[in-house]
């Protein structure tokens, strides 16, 4: 068979299908509001509606025959039928019903039973179906991908999609599958802060030390970068996964309904009435951040309330939320070595930091006004574009971005091996080599966490798999070399190998579900909380595995060469075994060192006389004269 290559001049591109376009657009999917945009030759254009709003709130309705409405239409029909309308799914995205049981009764979202026997998705009653975020992500998607193709008048098919730096692979991965339903190719997958920073630093001709500070509808990051000569380098970067604007519609709508309860009595709220007063909230905070103070209604059933909130009071409420994120700067800052003063800007990221006390407070800690002359809301978008355009015609600028969390595998005593550390530059693939526990062993689990404590059960588990086919050797004689990369977009694979063998297994790590938001959060505040408590802990496994590997060493020499000691001697060994197996059953570290000692020092004379013993069987049958030789 011949075939025939179409070979082009650089710079040339190979045919579309008809309608096809070149463009790759960059999407900013928020919490709240999701933008779309575009780039051709670094100039970036925001798209925007007939109205000239380039905002797309992230909320859609469906209608009974299962077509859905997005945005701003959506956004009314809230009013009218709530049930049949869902926003703030980015919240849902890559996360379980187990996940989310405890907060069902908090977030405005009617949670669908049978989750569990299904992929362990989160599924949501939405009008008269059941959907997962995913499939909701995807709709709002195609909004965005139709806005992209009714301005640029063709079919657009690939896209860059940023994503808060602290998603994990699971929300990773389910963002990319909502573009894979929206039809979209996703070119890369781009940290919500690193791409504000590209926006800014080519608009900007921006170098430097900056901070980027993002506060979303439904999560919160900082991330400082270091940008020189078209290089844009993560340095570090922390944030909160359950923290965002949402928590202050959420403080309003609690102080609102507080009220209300005042008046009427202890209601039980639906799932609608929730989405109501939280809407209310929002709407009494986008008012507060023009205006001192204002009076809003909130309907629920047939009951009427009217509430009255100030600025100076708003700030209050959410002054809890606000200090969170400032400390969380002032980690990431200790991490990496810097002081505020040494932060020649910082870039202002979502629509949550047009709340004043939110700007006075980052003005406060950083100790100069923060950067916010490219619209909050749009700059994650045209960050997006640029790199788009970057990955479809080529650019000088190289961006260097971190994992945020550490990787690592379980080995013996339930300790954690980290392999990847967090904030190292991505994409990356690094090697560590193991070996087997037991004689004989033909088979290894693979166990792969994600965190920063030293115990397997105090992070979080990310897959699991086996190695199979080991040849049989003595314990600690196989190679086994585990290979972890994470990607340009932050994914993860893992592969195994046993090198004397080749047999080799792979897997790449899509958990049906990750991090819950608090556990995401707080791994790394547990870390630092009780780094002294973990040490300890991991020392104390440490000992135990190294006790048990002695007493398996032990008992594999008994059943071989038992004849070589006396009666007495077998005696005293079992003794030491006996105690040691009893104390590795406690907390006392010193003491299990003290009686694997014991027990080596018993053994002395056992090891050389197999010793002796081996030499003996070697030299069995052998001449003198071929040992000279």
């Amino acid at each position: 068979m011949v075939q025939v290559l179409q070979i082009m001049e650089p710079g040339q591109t190979p045919d579309h299908q008809e309608g096809e376009t070149d463009f790759a657009i960059g999407i900013d999917l928020g919490t709240t509001n999701s933008v779309v945009a575009v780039s051709t030759n670094n100039a970036v254009e925001v798209l925007k509606d007939e109205d000239g709003e380039a905002l797309v709130p992230s909320i859609v309705a469906y209608a009974p025959d299962g077509s859905a409405m997005v945005g701003e239409l959506a956004k009314r029909l809230l009013l009218m039928r709530p049930d049949s309308v869902v926003s703030s799914i980015k919240r849902l995205m890559g996360r379980g019903p187990k996940d989310l049981k405890s907060l069902g009764g908090q977030l405005p979202f009617d949670l669908a039973s049978g989750g569990e026997n299904d992929g362990q998705l989160v599924r949501l009653n939405v009008g008269n179906q059941v959907l997962t975020p995913i499939e909701i992500s995807a709709d709002i998607l195609r909004a965005l991908q139709a806005r992209a193709e009714d301005h640029l008048g063709g079919v657009v098919k690939k896209a860059v999609i940023t994503v808060p730096a602290y998603f994990d692979d699971a929300q990773r991965t389910a963002t990319k599958d909502a573009a894979r339903l929206a039809g979209l190719e996703v070119l890369r997958l781009v940290n919500e802060p690193t791409a504000a920073a590209l926006a800014y630093g080519l608009d900007k001709d921006a170098e430097g030390l900056y901070a980027v500070y993002d506060l979303g509808g439904g999560t919160f990051d900082v991330s400082l970068l270091r940008m020189q000569k078209g290089v844009f380098q993560v340095l570090a970067t922390g944030g909160d996964a359950a923290l965002g604007g949402d928590d202050f519609d959420h403080a309003i709508a609690d102080h609102f309904l507080a009220e209300r309860k005042a008046k009427f009595g202890d209601v039980e709220l639906s799932s609608s009435d929730v989405k109501l007063a939280l809407m209310t909230g929002r709407l009494a905070k986008e008012c507060l951040t023009g205006v001192e103070d204002g009076e809003w209604s909130l309907t629920i059933g047939d009951q009427v309330s009217q509430h009255s909130l100030s600025r100076e009071t708003f700030d209050g409420l959410i002054a809890s939320d606000v200090n969170r994120t400032v400390k969380i700067c002032h980690e990431v800052l200790t991490e990496a070595g810097f002081d505020p003063e040494d932060i020649k800007g910082v870039v202002l990221v979502g629509g949550s930091t047009r709340v004043p006390s939110v700007r006075q407070a980052v003005a406060d800690y950083f100790g100069t006004d923060p950067l916010a002359d490219i619209d909050p809301d749009q700059v994650v978008a045209v960050g997006a574009a640029l790199q788009a355009e970057a990955l479809t015609t080529g650019s000088d600028t190289l961006l260097l971005d971190i994992t945020p969390l550490s990787l690592g595998l379980e080995t013996m005593g339930g300790l954690v091996e980290k392999v990847i550390m967090r904030n190292t530059p991505i994409p990356v693939a690094k090697a560590q080599e193991f070996t087997t526990f037991k004689d004989g062993q033909s088979a290894m689990a693979i166990h792969v966490v994600q965190g920063e404590r030293e115990m397997v059960d105090q992070n979080r588990s990310l897959a699991r798999f086996n190695l199979t086919g080991i040849p049989a050797m003595a314990a600690g004689a196989a190679h086994i070399r585990v290979t972890f990369q994470v990607d340009a977009d932050g994914l993860l694979t893992v592969s195994a190998s046993e090198e004397t063998s080749g047999i080799e297994q792979q897997v790449e790590v899509k958990p049906s579900y990750g991090l819950s938001e608090e556990e995401m959060s707080q791994m790394l505040y547990d870390s630092m909380a009780n780094a002294k408590g973990d040490m300890e802990l991991r020392l104390l496994g440490e000992a135990r595995v190294e006790a048990e590997r002695a007493m398996n060493a032990v008992t594999s020499a008994l059943q071989a060469d038992c004849k070589l000691l006396s009666v007495e001697e077998r005696e005293a060994i079992g003794e030491k075994m006996d105690a040691l197996h009893h104390i590795i059953k406690g907390d006392d570290r010193d003491a299990i060192n003290t009686a694997a000692e014991a027990l080596d020092a018993a053994t002395q004379d056992f090891a050389e006389k197999r010793m002796d013993k081996g030499i003996r069987d070697a030299l069995t049958g052998v001449e003198v004269s071929a040992l000279s030789d």
